[in-house]
């Protein structure tokens, strides 16, 4: 099996009637129209952050049910649990949702499942022993899915709200309210939002309807200032769960950045201390590549309960200590989700170069990192990736894949192998039981192989936004992008493509896998310094003189208080070819 090469393909150029008509740079105009942003308004609100968006949480079904719900516990002072998820989304969603509360008034606690132990979301045994201890349950980020485990809480006497934004099944959960992006009966504006986004517009009612009633010392004026304080844990969850950068998420997210680079968290302020983030550096790659694997670190290789801490200690001694611990847990977490991708590749060296799904397990794959290992193969080789942990009597799986095969609807295909399953289409986890592992196998094998023998071919794509040489890549046309952030799905950072590129240094950074070069265009023309992740492989192929053409975004690179512009390359082909 060999990586995939990828497909080069340039939009086409906007016409110049648009690029002449307003005021702004006219790579920034084009990289606007390519993404469908055309009219001069919409220009306009998009490049200032002026987001149109409605800050409305009541046009999510079953919003007003929960609330009244919440207030009534708040005012009986009834024990309200807040059920999360181990991941980023799901911690980040947990101490928004709880400090929400305790500002309204409420008596609430958290509880966050083990990986490891319990598994992704409700189950019946942990149903059974919250019951005695609270009133209320509201999961967050988890329980879309989980039929017969909130049923089980119904028997047990314990209400139950649903907030989630997860592929909904073939039923809603019998709870006392169901919130979720995805439900059908909401109103056509409303968007698809991170786990932590619907616990966001949760606590926006609550608090908002706690202040009304007198339920809380908060006037709505203060009301204001804590959702506004909240938005640094929106952007965190959002980002790290990719969710698209566009509408109601970017407004959440952009705004969610600004205060993140004056939060006072102690836990988040160290954090960025050990990732080597100066505050005023937040951005959403940041988020992506800084801090939310040091969140998800440890839901992976410990609990998720250690992250928790940390975003909702106000004791600065504890804070450091558990950013360290963190930091610590990120570390063994790359090197044990390097072993395993070295275990997963050797299972499938002898795959069939024309196979349509990667399936590896064993049972020395930690759950924690299955998730990781399949999301690298599944962008190595693209083709779906599913890497699952063999249990003595569960497996825990875990796919990542690819636009033209939606994962979580081939696990709905195959339900009656599972235990439990959910996700998107991009990405999804699930638990079967060990002794059906190979059906399982099978099963997904064959409907990768039916819905995906259809394409001539599986590559995948990198679209460029348009040619700028290097000598238009300047600190000008920088900061003229910048004001496309907050990026991401979406909303994905410009690609460029400089042709004709003469290296001038080249060598291997991080035992082989990257390189570190430095690129011109010829004599008199500017040299800018280049880093090409996980590209290793072009190291034997490049010397001085080389001539390339390369795909690039246009970044700064910040290192010891300095700054200065750099080509992250996404793909290199020698100069010409196709």
């Amino acid at each position: 099996m060999t990586l995939q090469s990828r497909k080069w393909e340039t939009y086409p150029p906007a016409p110049d009637h648009f690029l002449r008509a307003g005021s702004e740079h006219p790579v920034l105009l084009q990289v606007l129209y390519n993404r469908g942003i055309t009219e001069p308004g919409h220009i306009a609100h998009f490049l200032n952050g002026h987001d149109v968006v409605r800050e409305d949480p009541y046009r999510l079904q079953d919003m007003a049910t929960a609330t009244r719900r919440i207030i009534q516990a708040i005012r009986e002072q009834e024990t309200i649990c807040v059920y999360g998820d181990f991941d980023a989304d799901g911690v980040t969603a947990t101490a928004l949702l709880v400090s929400a509360l305790e500002q309204a008034g409420a008596r609430v606690g958290a509880y966050i499942p083990s990986r490891v132990d319990e598994g992704y979301g409700l189950n019946v045994e942990t149903i059974q022993a919250l019951a005695p201890k609270a009133d209320l349950l509201i999961t967050v980020d988890c329980g879309i899915r989980s039929v017969e485990e909130v049923a089980e809480a119904r028997r047990n006497q314990l209400d139950v709200i649903v907030t989630d934004h997860h592929t909904i099944g073939p039923d809603l959960p019998p709870a006392l309210a169901v919130i979720n992006p995805q439900r059908r009966d909401n109103p056509g504006s409303v968007q698809q939002l991170a786990g932590v986004g619907v616990a966001y517009r949760l606590a926006q009612a609550v608090l908002r309807a706690a202040s009304q009633e007198n339920l809380t010392s908060l006037d709505l004026d203060q009301v204001a200032a804590m959702e506004t304080e909240l938005l640094d844990l929106v952007a965190i969850g959002t980002v790290a769960d990719m969710m698209p950068l566009w509408g109601e998420n970017r407004s959440l997210v952009r705004r969610g950045i600004e205060q993140l680079r004056q939060t006072e968290r102690p836990g988040l302020l160290n954090l960025f201390q050990h990732a080597s983030l100066p505050r005023s550096s937040v951005d959403s790659a940041a988020i992506s590549f800084r801090i939310a694997p040091r969140i998800n670190a440890a839901g992976r290789l410990a609990h998720a309960g250690l992250a928790y801490s940390l975003l909702r200690t106000e004791e600065q001694e504890k804070a450091s200590l558990l950013a360290q611990k963190l930091e610590e847990l990120n570390q063994e977490r790359q090197r044990k989700t390097q072993e395993a991708q070295q275990e997963a590749e050797i299972q499938l060296a002898d795959s069939a170069a024309d196979a349509f799904i990667l399936i590896a397990s064993s049972k020395d794959f930690l759950p924690g990192v299955v998730g990781l290992v399949a999301g690298r193969l599944a962008e190595q080789y693209y083709r779906p990736a599913v890497v699952i942990e063999e249990g003595n009597e569960y497996c825990r799986g875990s796919a990542r894949s690819i636009d033209e095969f939606d994962i979580s609807r081939a696990l709905d295909e195959v339900r009656d192998l599972l235990v439990r399953h959910g996700g998107h289409s991009l990405a999804a986890g699930f638990t079967v039981a060990a002794d059906r592992l190979p059906d399982l196998r099978a099963a997904l094998a064959e409907i990768a192989e039916r819905e995906l023998s259809q394409y001539p071919e599986l590559r995948p794509t990198l679209w460029i936004d348009t040619e700028v040489d290097l000598d238009e890549a300047n600190w000008a046309l920088r900061e003229q992008l910048a004001r496309l952030e907050p990026t991401g799905q979406g909303n994905q950072v410009p690609l460029f493509l400089a042709k004709g590129c003469r290296v001038q240094q080249v060598r291997a950074v991080g035992k082989g896998k990257h390189l570190k070069l430095t690129l011109d265009q010829g004599p008199g023309t500017p040299t800018l310094g280049a880093i090409a992740f996980r590209q290793g492989h072009w190291g034997s192929h490049l010397g001085y003189g080389s001539q390339i053409d390369v795909v690039y975004q246009l970044e700064t690179n910040e290192w010891q208080g300095r700054k200065s512009l750099q080509l992250n390359v996404q793909d290199i082909r020698p100069h010409g070819s196709e």
